[in-house]
């Protein structure tokens, strides 16, 4: 949970200063990028989460 924790407070730093960039340069190429850092971010807990569930799910369906 603490790399979760830190994935996410990497990506929320990432988007923001892009878009700081963004508006203060007036470059469109940085509201892509901090596009494309919140996609993967969505991408990457998905992927987390599902990983999380189907550990879960085999765990507790094992026979003791």
């Amino acid at each position: 949970m603490i790399v979760l924790r830190l994935v996410i407070f990497l990506a929320l730093i990432g988007i923001f200063s892009s878009l700081i960039l963004a508006l203060l340069l007036r470059d469109r190429r940085y509201f892509r990028l901090a596009w494309q850092i919140f996609k993967f971010s969505i991408v990457l807990l998905l992927v987390f989460a599902a990983l999380i569930f189907m550990g879960r799910a085999v765990l507790y369906r094992m026979p003791l």
